[in-house]
């Protein structure tokens, strides 16, 4: 009878746990199987204490995220109010705000006049 192999982290830790009792009470029958069932004792002392960390981590990680959320939308306020100050302090046009990553104003560029767009001159007849 084939059996449904578990893919979950609990599922297979489960079918761990259920294995263990029964090889410990048939030790004296089994004891070929001594060394391996002390290795998957000590195994799944440690992958449970490795699912409980991970549990911790994706809790701190969900706060961390938060903690960053706010620091991102503060630290935009604030640059966005140095970056106003650098240009109010060197004017909108001066080069020296490359310095900074900011562009300065240097004009609009011409607008490009087609035949379409050019104004209807009147013509004397």
């Amino acid at each position: 009878m084939a059996t449904r192999r578990e893919t979950t982290k609990t599922g297979i830790l489960g079918t761990w746990r259920e294995l263990l009792p029964p090889l410990m009470a048939n030790a004296a029958e089994l004891p070929q199987l001594e060394i391996p069932r002390g290795k998957l004792e000590r195994i799944l002392g440690r992958a449970q204490e490795v699912v409980h960390l991970q549990g911790l981590l994706a809790a701190n990680r969900q706060e961390l995220t938060r903690e960053w959320d706010l620091l991102q939308a503060e630290g935009e306020r604030v640059a966005a109010l140095l970056r106003r100050g650098i240009k109010e302090h060197y004017g909108p046009r001066a080069e020296k705000l490359a310095e900074f990553g900011l562009q300065p104003f240097r004009g609009r560029k011409a607008k490009k006049v087609t035949e379409a767009e050019e104004p209807d001159t009147p013509t004397l007849s």
